[in-house]
């Protein structure tokens, strides 16, 4: 049986916001998100020191606790034992959506486990916002956050992206972009368009549009700062991938990812990363499945 959440019922109860904060300018946090901020219990934050210079912009007093990737499960249990307790929750990432690329999606999870209600407070986003600039298609695409820092796993994750019709949406950090261009353009045909977004919102935002080749020749010459949000040009000419992945439709995620260690001889890690790609799944959601006890 379905479960309806309907969220306005829950504004004087146990409740987890995710709530969007400004990715780099100020003005894009919304008059929504402020009024959640200052009337919730707790404000779970991923750097609370970040999130106190944000709350003392906007004359927010809710007190602060940290949640991260680092405390995933004591802040986690800490958060649920307050929603258990009646308490209304405002999760915030560093910058943007919470639960995108973030911790926040391991406590969203557990928390509509438990049956408490989860509501979002939209706002400002990274990949959409360079999604729709870049001026590629943006129906469908494909978002996969970061690639791995480890070199050949990074290059399988490629090899799997290059196949996708959708265009794709990547993050990456400064110091492995280039590293990261070098093997699309070992991978990729060079004359893929691509579209380099960096500094979404800020004063120095710039958008670099172009082909794998020109982008390899950019970051060899310039000064690389800044986050940066990849949009990589869909794969016209890839076949149907329905067709390619019906071997795994009828198995677990575990026995999937089992197969793929037994077949190719890929480590656990690789596994899971190839699974995630060809079931649309995050990496994060299929670890846990892998692993559950």
């Amino acid at each position: 049986m379905m479960k309806s959440q309907k969220s306005t019922e829950h504004e004087q109860s146990s409740c987890l916001y995710l709530v969007a904060t400004p990715i780099g300018n100020l003005e894009d946090m919304t008059m929504r998100a402020i009024r959640i901020l200052k009337e919730v219990d707790i404000i779970a934050a991923e750097d609370t020191r970040n999130t106190k210079k944000l709350c003392n912009y906007f004359e927010v007093s809710t007190p602060l606790i940290s949640y991260h990737d680092h405390n995933l499960q004591a802040g986690g249990e800490k958060l649920l034992e307050l929603l258990r307790e009646g308490k209304r929750i405002a999760l915030v990432s560093d910058a943007g959506l919470p639960c995108i690329s973030d911790p926040g999606a391991d406590i969203a999870a557990k928390a509509v486990k438990e049956g408490f209600a989860v509501v979002p407070i939209p706002g400002a986003n990274a990949a959409l916002s360079a999604l729709i600039a870049s001026g590629l298609t943006t129906q469908p695409f494909f978002f996969y956050g970061f690639l791995s820092r480890n070199k050949k796993e990074r290059k399988i994750e490629i090899e799997k992206l290059q196949k996708r019709q959708e265009s794709v949406i990547l993050y990456e950090s400064p110091h492995r972009l280039k590293e990261s261009l070098r093997d699309m353009q070992s991978i990729i045909e060079g004359s893929r368009k691509i579209v380099l977004a960096r500094e979404l919102t800020k004063k120095f935002e710039e958008f670099l549009r172009g082909t794998i080749n020109e982008a390899v020749v950019w970051v060899e010459q310039a000064e690389i700062r800044g986050e940066f949000c990849i949009v990589l040009e869909g794969n016209e000419t890839a076949s149907d991938t329905v067709e390619e992945t019906q071997w795994w439709a009828e198995l677990t995620l575990e026995e999937h990812v089992d197969q793929l260690i037994a077949e190719k001889q890929y480590t656990s890690k690789e596994a899971i990363k190839e699974v995630a790609i060809q079931r649309g799944l995050s990496k994060r959601e299929v670890y846990q499945n892998y692993h559950v006890d």
